[in-house]
């Protein structure tokens, strides 16, 4: 079950990296997986029912905060929220931190190299497909340029590897 459980960490990770979104139907899935390792009692992580619903609910209504203020995208708080019943509570602070550290590198570089005099372009590797290579013609929207669900991905499954070695 784990070795499927980083599989969708890593489908997430090329997705967003990818189109700076993460499908519903990818969301759903890693969701229905999660609630299925649990139904059959085999959660990878050894807890219940209780932890992976705090899990998916303070996941979900945390990252939600920051959507409402349009500082993240809807995917980014389904995936928390999916994650969640995954990893459970106890491991979203250490993987919210990781995950917002490199998202602030991934900021900070973005940054740099628009400034950066030789070659300002750069900065278009880090931020993403542009709308128009979206099909997208309806109006201007904010620019997600952060694939945080990348982010959190990628922190959990340092998680899995390091942070549940006590």
């Amino acid at each position: 079950m784990a070795l499927g459980f980083l599989l969708w960490l890593l489908l997430v990770t090329i997705y967003d990296f990818r189109q700076r979104r993460v499908p519903n139907w990818l969301v759903l899935a890693g969701a229905a997986v999660a609630l299925a390792a649990l139904g059959l009692g085999m959660q990878p992580f050894g807890f219940g029912w209780t932890q992976a619903l705090l899990g998916a609910g303070v996941g979900f209504g945390f990252l939600l905060v920051f959507y409402a203020f349009g500082l993240m995208g809807a995917g980014d708080v389904k995936f928390a929220g999916a994650l969640g019943l995954w990893v459970g509570l106890g491991a979203l602070a250490p993987i919210w931190i990781v995950a917002s550290l490199l998202a602030g590198a991934h900021g900070a570089l973005w940054y740099l190299l628009q400034r950066w005099p030789l070659s300002p372009r750069l900065a278009l590797i880090l931020s993403g497909p542009t709308s128009a290579a979206n099909g997208s013609s309806a109006t201007p929207r904010r620019a997600r340029f952060i694939p945080y669900a990348a982010y959190l991905a990628m922190a959990t499954a340092a998680w899995m590897v390091w942070g549940r070695q006590s």
